[in-house]
């Protein structure tokens, strides 16, 4: 292609081919042109057709996106989409605006000349991008508004989908209640067994009605929701639909079953209510019959003021019997069980009975009222005649003229009937007997019905404190009421009372009621719960701690705004003191049943039960106290159960060394509180306090404590029936304790014997199985011809067969002992009475675990008194003759200071495995004396136990003749009254702490056991 080339020189050379117009102003033309704004312009232009482009696609994938989600199943999920989506969708929006607001900006720039000189001339291009930037701003108007319409769709769907979730959600939430309320009202089979039983069922029926008519609301709620769903024009009609002809049927269901079980109720209330006033009705007329003297019935008169009340009274049995059974059938059909119908039939038989009485009662009345006196006219005796018969009465008299063998027919008659007439009486108090029985039935069913309202009354009362204030704590619409010092302390203020709800209104209210007929048989009851009935003991021991937290916060508006809606008269405080005072309670009410059952089936529970009740009240009142001990280190419920505690007088008096030092040797004593346990005994004193109710309660602080192990006890002490003694350690230390009354004494005193006695019992078992293993190495001893107690074999083996006896609680105190035995008298009992004699051979159940007194004797060994009989806590096993015991060295150190359980180490000596039993051999060396003799004689060395002696020379018949190294006295004394202190026997057996600690509780030491011989033990030690 030829394109012409023109060659120009000049401007004007120019303008002849192209016109001014066309040309710019430094070509000469009149064209406004910028070729720099032209640039901007054009860069801008081609820019926003790219964002337009670039937006279309991203609301188209986006649009994809939507369409093709799928809708959720949950509730969470469906939220999490729509939020997503939304988020999704301002974003594109926010872009969209971002493009449309570049495209008028340019549009603007574009106009800008014009805008500044209406005679400005626009030129071809600037049209051309005005209706480039035009048309791109309409696209992107026309893709927003469409975008809205797929949005509004789509977000109409996902919302409806939301609400379509909710509404499942609630079905099925709705659902699983009321079927569950279903279930349970179905399970409401109990049509109640006593009118208060009903009574009850009805109550708990209407709280649970109330408690239902939540889900019931909420059930009709939903299906109204669900009603606008489908008005609305949801896009789920047909799953919406059936949900709320199932929601609508559901509620009618659980209305109609709730109407017929209140329908079942309330015939039941009516037919117990109809029993119940048949059995009042009943008892009332025994109570009647028993309340009339047969004294006063046989006169004339009495008898027919009698006859009136008994008439009087079956006038009201119209109004108040049941009249016919088979209508009763008929008409309580619906609810006559197994149970009731025998109810029925009791109640029916009891008024059938009640009946009997009185007709027999009237009857008999009658012909008293009837009676008429007859006089006596005198006659001559005949010989034959019974001096004691009647005169004939008239009638008969004159029926004798009529012949002979009528007249002594006659005769006899006045006889006949007046024997007749006497056995009225008898018949009289046979039915009086029987009267009374039914009297005592009334009196027990009184006490029952008491016994059943007031549990029925204190679970509710328990519920409604749980509910109206403990539950409310956790309402978190109540959060803002409650103070800052009341927050997280639920469990302090009100203890363990759940549990004990729990346990009343499950448990012991429904087996109380099971006794309802027989009333007798409660006891049985109280005892099979009786460890549940532990729980007790911890809330009291809350208590404290709660009602110092109610004095605190009393004020506190929340206890106000509960009282408030409880409408109760009464604050907290009163409620929660209603588990103590109901088990204090329970103590009267089973006294009250005992008073009317003495001759009962279950007199022994009801006394068992009351017994029991009474302990754990004990428990309960001395853990109290336990709490309030303070600076005690350990842990208190390491040393056993708490068996007494109580308040006493003390004197002290240890031993250190060679020297007795006498604390507050001044008359005054310290006053100390007592509390033993099992494995302990603690001495603390007592701290009166100043405040407010258990604020007010004294504070014992801890001053020492001793290892039951490691005790013995003297009952008697000379001059006061209230003291006795509790000794350490061999008389290291003893403690003189004084009771406020002589049966205070008495209770600790059997109560730390029978603490000595398990231990003694436990050490036994143990030991006899030990015996039983090394008995064919240990044979029994025979008796020798020169033990001083020849004659005695006979009483060894008694016991020896006796070995598995329970042991005898007489074993563990101590007493004033009787004088030994005289010379040549083997077999006499050493005791100056008969019953100090019935005591020891008590005692000598113990054989083998005591120093043996009063052996026979000797010339040389005058007799002796012993002081005292102590016993240890924890003493060496028996079961085999022959063996001994030896302590450890006083001078050992104490290092576990006495706190050690017995266990024995036996080793036999020759002469005890040839079968010999003799005295104790001489062992050179010193011994510590461990039974008291004060009194002395002649000859014979006055001792206490402590003292320590020095052997000079072995005597006969078991006596040794010594010198104390304190006084340098010198006399004879018995060899058992001394225990090793230094020296060495081979016959010697060691007692300790598992054979380990030095510083064992064995500090004494017995001679062989001698060959049965009758005498208490001076002591047993452990």
């Amino acid at each position: 292609m030829k394109v012409p080339v023109m060659m120009l020189s000049s401007v004007p050379e120019l303008h002849g081919y192209i016109d001014k117009s066309q040309l710019t102003e430094d070509l000469g033309g009149t064209l406004d042109y910028c070729h720099s704004r032209w640039l901007c312009h054009r860069t801008a232009i081609e820019s926003f057709a790219l964002m337009v482009k670039q937006t279309a696609q991203m609301l188209q994938a986006f649009g994809t996106e939507l369409a093709e989600t799928e809708l959720p199943n949950d509730v969470q999920s469906t939220s999490l989409v729509l939020s997503a989506h939304t988020e999704k969708k301002a974003k594109v929006k926010e872009d969209l605006q971002l493009a449309l607001k570049e495209g008028n900006s340019i549009l603007e720039s574009l106009r800008e000349p014009l805008a500044e000189s209406a005679a400005h001339s626009v030129n071809q291009d600037q049209l051309d991008n005005q209706a480039t930037v035009q048309r791109l701003l309409a696209q992107l108007n026309e893709t927003e508004a469409a975008f809205d319409e797929f949005w509004a769709k789509h977000q109409q769907k996902l919302e409806q989908c939301l609400q379509l979730r909710h509404f499942e959600q609630g079905f099925r939430e709705v659902k699983t209640t009321l079927d569950s309320m279903s279930q349970k009202i179905a399970a409401f089979t109990d049509v109640g067994n006593s009118l208060a039983h009903v009574q009850h069922l009805l109550k708990d029926l209407t709280a649970f009605e109330e408690k239902s008519s939540v889900a019931v609301d909420k059930a009709r709620a939903l299906s109204l929701e669900g009603q606008q769903l489908i008005e609305n024009r949801h896009y789920a009609v047909d799953s919406i639909h059936p949900k709320c002809e199932e929601l609508q049927h559901l509620c009618d269901h659980f209305a109609s079953e709730v109407t017929r079980r209140r329908g079942l109720l309330s015939k039941s209330l009516e037919l117990h209510s109809l029993l119940e006033t048949s059995m009042k009705w009943s008892d009332e007329g025994i109570f009647l019959l028993a309340s009339q003297p047969v004294d006063k019935c046989q006169s004339q008169d009495g008898a027919e003021a009698a006859l009136q009340e008994i008439e009087k009274f079956l006038e009201t049995g119209a109004e108040n019997k049941i009249q016919e059974l088979n209508e009763i059938y008929k008409e309580y059909e619906c609810i006559l069980n197994q149970d009731l119908l025998e109810h029925v039939q009791k109640v029916f038989q009891k008024q059938e009975s009640t009946e009997e009485m009185f007709h027999r009662r009237q009857a008999s009345l009658k012909k008293l009222a009837a009676k008429q006196t007859r006089p006596v006219q005198p006659v001559a005796p005949r010989p034959e005649a019974l001096t004691k018969s009647p005169s004939p009465s008239p009638g008969s008299w004159r029926s004798s003229e009529n012949s002979s063998s009528e007249g002594n027919a006659l005769r006899r008659g006045p006889y006949r009937r007046a024997k007749s007439e006497m056995s009225e009486p008898r018949q009289g108090r046979t039915s009086s007997t029987g009267e009374e029985e039914e009297s005592l039935a009334i009196l027990r069913r009184h006490v029952m019905n008491e016994l059943l309202d007031t549990e029925r009354a204190y679970v509710e009362e328990l519920l409604c404190v749980l509910e109206g204030y403990a539950a409310e704590m956790d309402n978190p619409l109540m959060a803002h009421l409650i103070s800052t010092g009341l927050q997280n302390k639920k469990n302090i203020l009100f203890g363990n009372m759940e549990e004990i709800y729990h346990f009343h209104n499950r448990i012991f209210l429904r087996e109380l009621e099971s006794c309802i007929d027989c009333p007798e048989l409660v006891g049985r009851c109280f005892l099979e719960r009786m460890e549940e009935f532990q729980i007790y003991e911890k809330y009291c021991q809350n208590k404290p701690r709660s009602e110092s937290l109610w004095r605190q916060c009393s004020d506190c508006p929340f206890f106000q705004e509960c009282q408030k809606k409880l409408d109760h008269k009464l604050s907290l405080d009163s409620y929660l003191l209603k588990p103590v005072q109901r088990i204090t309670k329970y103590q009267l009410l089973l006294k009250e049943m005992l008073k009317y059952s003495k001759h009962c089936e279950g007199a022994e529970d009801l006394q068992e039960a009351l017994s029991s009740i009474l302990g754990i009240l004990k428990a309960v009142n001395d853990s109290m106290h336990l709490i309030a001990i303070t600076g005690y280190d350990g842990n208190l419920g390491d040393l056993g159960k708490l068996l007494m505690q109580g308040s006493f007088s003390v004197w002290t008096d240890h031993k250190k060394g060679h020297t007795k030092v006498k604390e507050l040797a001044r008359f005054k004593p310290m006053q100390r509180h007592l509390f033993l346990h099992e494995k302990a005994v603690l001495f603390c004193k007592k701290r009166e306090e100043n405040g407010e109710g258990y604020e007010k309660a004294p504070s014992y602080s801890y001053k020492q404590s001793l290892n039951m192990t490691a005790v013995g006890i003297t009952e008697n002490v000379k001059g006061d029936t209230k003291k006795f003694e509790i000794w350490y350690n061999a008389r290291e230390e003893v403690y003189i304790i004084q009771a406020p009354t002589p049966e205070i004494k008495a209770a600790w005193v059997n109560e730390i014997r029978k603490v000595l006695t398990s231990q003694l019992q436990a050490c036994r078992e143990a030991s006899q199985h030990r015996a039983l293993e090394q008995s064919h190495s240990l044979p029994l001893p025979t008796p020798s011809s020169t033990s001083p107690t020849k004659g005695n074999t006979r009483n060894v083996k008694k016991l020896e067969d006796r070995k598995t006896d329970p042991l005898s609680l007489e074993g563990y105190v101590s007493s004033s002992l009787p004088k030994p035995p005289e010379k040549g008298k083997d077999d006499a009992v050493p005791s100056s009475t008969s019953e100090s004699s019935a005591l020891s051979r008590k005692r000598f159940t113990l054989q083998g675990l005591a120093n043996l007194k009063g052996q026979k004797a000797s010339p040389t060994s005058p007799d002796k008194k012993a002081k005292r009989h102590e016993v240890k806590s924890d003493p060496t096993p028996f079961g085999l003759r022959g063996w001994s015991k030896t302590s450890h060295s006083l001078e050992a150190p104490e290092e576990d200071g006495g706190w050690s359980s017995a266990e024995e180490l036996i080793n036999s000596s020759d002469a005890e495995e040839d079968g010999g039993v003799g005295p104790k051999k001489l062992v050179p060396g010193k011994y510590i004396v461990v039974m008291d003799d004060e009194k002395g004689g002649p000859d014979t060395l006055a001792m206490r136990s402590g003292d320590m002696v020095e052997v000079v020379e072995e005597g006969a018949e078991g006596l040794w003749y010594v010198r104390d190294l304190t006084s340098s006295k010198e006399g004879w004394v018995p060899a058992s009254s001394l225990s090793t202190l230094l020296g060495k026997s081979s016959s010697a057996q060691c007692l300790s702490s598992s054979d380990s600690s030095p510083g064992s509780a064995v500090l004494s030491s017995s001679s062989s056991f001698s060959e049965g011989y009758p005498a208490p033990f001076s002591e047993l030690q452990g």
